[in-house]
């Protein structure tokens, strides 16, 4: 059954993405409730079975261990959950899958959106609008460099839903260049910062732009300092999301030091899953019992060894009293 609080939460956010309550950023709401996004929006993986076909009840299971996590939001599909590998109606499939499971808990639903043109990142954001989407997501076409074409692709992404718009950067988007799509995009309220250094452009975000949140990635690696920065969240690899949580309810709770010493246990795989990427996202989620798998389609050149497995085996052992999920 829906929680009763779901249908304001997502109403408010429509009306939020529409430009009807710029004042509600003022608001710090937790998980499941009216309010602006932040704190922890893993990006869930992609599972695929032994045939190499989309898992979409790994995929639902996901969305349960998450919410058992403690997260604020679920992010899917961005670079983490391999969408570049996913045929349209696998995207889709998977979209559906996840938000009909979303009614069920309390994060917020983000959906990736991103595509190489305007066209089909539309028909991406009229469909995450349609099934229940709480926000999109996208990066910009992939190999586009002129700045008038990307903000005329997220022009036409933010006119296609009502929805709030995250802008994931990278490349050469500066901070005055998203800022000018803030102002120029009533939809984008959100930033995932992955353009630059990321420490300096949170400080700059907030002096030009304080009514933009800004959420960062890189495994959360620095989230100590974003937090003193005043980032409003962090989109992590989901498994091990619930470390993260920790350090972030410690930290908004004020009890700096404990989030501190929480977030050295989290560094402990923090650094294995830098060195091994998404397959050790997903091993780790299969030692978790959430998926029965954990192939990838994207290629790596640092395969996930048997002495890397024994590595994260143990260290998981070592952190079993501080796992909620």
């Amino acid at each position: 059954m829906t929680p009763p609080n779901q249908p304001d939460r997502r109403h408010f956010l429509r009306l939020l993405g529409a430009g009807g309550l710029a004042c509600a950023f003022r608001l710090d709401a937790g998980p499941g409730r009216s309010g602006p996004l932040r704190g922890i929006f893993p990006i869930a993986q992609t599972p695929f079975t032994a045939a190499d076909k989309l898992d979409v009840d790994a995929l639902v299971r996901q969305v349960e261990f998450l919410d058992r996590c403690g997260v604020h939001g679920i992010v899917w599909p961005q670079l983490a959950s391999e969408y570049e590998t996913l045929a349209e109606s696998e995207r889709l499939a998977g979209a559906e899958a996840l938000l009909r499971a979303g009614k069920k808990v309390k994060p917020a639903i983000v959906i990736g959106v991103q595509a190489p043109d305007p066209a089909t990142a539309v028909r991406y954001a009229r469909h995450a609008e349609k099934h229940g989407a709480d926000a999109i997501i996208s990066l910009p076409p992939a190999g586009e460099k002129d700045p008038e074409a990307i903000l005329a692709y997220y022009k036409e992404v933010g006119k296609a839903a009502a929805l709030p718009l995250f802008a994931q950067t990278i490349g050469d988007m500066s901070v005055d260049f998203v800022v000018r799509m803030a102002r120029e995009i009533p939809t984008f309220r959100y930033v995932k910062d992955e353009a630059g250094p990321t420490l300096p452009r949170i400080s700059e975000f907030r002096s030009k732009a304080p009514q933009l949140l800004i959420h960062t990635g890189a495994h959360g690696r620095t989230l100590i300092d974003e937090m003193f920065r005043g980032s409003a969240g962090s989109m992590p690899a989901a498994s091990f999301a619930d470390l993260y949580v920790l350090v972030w309810e410690s930290w908004q709770a004020g009890r700096r030091k404990e989030a501190m010493e929480r977030y050295g246990r989290t560094l402990l795989l923090i650094t294995e899953v830098e060195q091994y990427g998404i397959e050790s996202f997903k091993y780790i989620l299969h030692v978790r019992g959430v998926f029965p798998a954990y192939a990838t389609r994207r290629r790596t050149s640092r395969p996930l060894d048997d002495d890397g497995k024994r590595a994260l085996r143990e260290i998981l052992d070592y952190l079993k009293p501080h796992l909620r999920a």
